[in-house]
């Protein structure tokens, strides 16, 4: 077994419990670890969840609960590579969800202000092919897009659009 040497860590004011709930519902290989609270005489309220430890897709994350402080910005991002459009959809559709937002190019921000970005996992293999035409052209079909159309990326990698 690999031993991870890096967590994310994402602050939330209050919200991370049901966040990491969220999380898991919508990934893979997802699970709650752990649940600590609290103590008594420390920054929050007794008993009130403080760090919440999951996994995503076997990926270790922890999120904390310390207070409006510090919010997300774009910044920093997770990008989940998707094999299909039906795996997109599922992420896109889910993530977005109940007060999520769509932004441009394959990013939303989630109803927790985290940004996502949802890509095939073709769109990076055809770029490292490096065909300077065919990139220009799936670039610039991108540029127009929100959610992500692997057909319409492919379209105008091709120049069949």
């Amino acid at each position: 077994m690999k031993i991870q040497k890096i967590t994310p860590f994402l602050w939330f004011d209050s919200r991370a419990e049901e966040a990491a709930h969220f999380y898991v519902s919508i990934f893979k290989d997802s699970r709650i670890l752990d649940v600590a609270r609290y103590p008594e005489n420390s920054p929050g309220k007794a008993g009130s969840v403080m760090l919440v430890s999951f996994e995503l897709f076997g990926q270790k994350f922890s999120a904390l609960n310390g207070g409006p402080v510090f919010t997300f910005t774009e910044a920093v991002s997770f990008m989940v590579e998707c094999e299909d459009q039906a795996e997109i959809d599922h992420y896109w559709n889910s993530l977005t969800a109940d007060g999520g937002k769509e932004v441009e190019c394959g990013w939303l921000k989630d109803k927790y202000g985290l940004s996502w970005q949802i890509v095939p996992k073709m769109f990076s293999e055809l770029m490292a092919r490096g065909d300077k035409e065919k990139n220009d052209r799936m670039l610039k079909a991108l540029w127009t897009m929100k959610k992500l159309d692997i057909a319409e990326l492919q379209k105008a990698y091709d120049g069949t659009q």
